[in-house]
């Protein structure tokens, strides 16, 4: 499963992705209203990105994280918050706790947990009014535009499954879909606050990024070599050495019905 690539690539995972904008962890921690009496769940923590600036509330948090890999790199940054608790399994069987939460969260995660149930089971997780969080991120036009145009005939060259003429689109026409908070009736109130930031990359730097997305690492080893060496001589050869990426993160919100 694609899912499972992330723990082959831990370290280099918590040395190269990047961290959220303060805004948006700010603006959850507020409208969570975190502190130390907070029961926080996270699902899918990889190695700590959110659970860090979460913990320094104060909060009770425990993040259950698939990953062995990616959870020993997490239990090293947060061995400063003997409040939190990383536990090694997968959300759709961990058996849920007696004591419901008051915030569930998920960045950049959610969408790899099961459809079917991930939102009951999530609504379970929580006390009535508590509040559920997702983060989203997007990759969206914006930064080096036209290397990203260009990069897509390496793509299309040494990655079958790649669409021709794909674009990256603008962050006005991006949105998740939350009609499955809804649907059910487990969820109401959704929000959806957007925070845009700019990486400038060297060409090494992208690259290593390029090595913790699950479609890169799951190329056959020959594709995923030919691929990184037509970019590298490409943004080497054409853009200076440099290239600017742009990510769109959606903190979405949404408070648990009573039923």
């Amino acid at each position: 499963m694609l899912r499972n690539t992330f723990d082959t690539v831990a370290e280099r995972y918590d040395r190269v992705r990047p961290s959220y904008p303060p805004p948006l962890v700010r603006r959850l921690a507020g409208h969570a209203g975190l502190g130390p009496d907070s029961r926080v769940l996270e699902i899918g923590p990889g190695t700590g990105q959110l659970t860090r600036p979460l913990a320094e509330t104060g909060c009770r948090l425990t993040a259950v994280e698939l990953g062995p890999s990616l959870a020993a790199v997490a239990r090293r940054h947060l061995a400063a918050f003997p409040r939190v608790d990383v536990v090694v399994d997968d959300f759709e069987h961990w058996p849920l706790p007696t004591d419901p939460f008051d915030l569930g969260v998920s960045a950049t995660a959610f969408h790899w947990i099961d459809p079917a149930l991930r939102v009951t089971r999530t609504a379970d997780a929580l006390r009535p009014g508590g509040l559920l969080a997702l983060v989203t991120t997007h990759h969206v036009r914006g930064g080096s535009v036209e290397f990203f145009a260009d990069a897509q005939r390496c793509y299309e060259r040494w990655d079958p499954a790649t669409p021709p003429g794909l674009r990256l689109e603008s962050e006005d026409v991006t949105a998740t879909d939350t009609d499955e908070l809804t649907a059910g009736a487990r969820f109401e109130d959704v929000t959806v606050h957007r925070h845009a930031q700019e990486i400038t990359y060297s060409t090494d730097a992208y690259i290593e990024v390029l090595l913790t997305y699950s479609g890169h690492l799951a190329l056959d080893e020959s594709a995923r070599r030919g691929l990184l060496a037509c970019l590298r001589e490409l943004i080497d050869g054409r853009y200076g050495g440099t290239v600017t990426k742009r990510y769109l993160h959606e903190l979405i919100t949404a408070r648990r019905t009573g039923r």
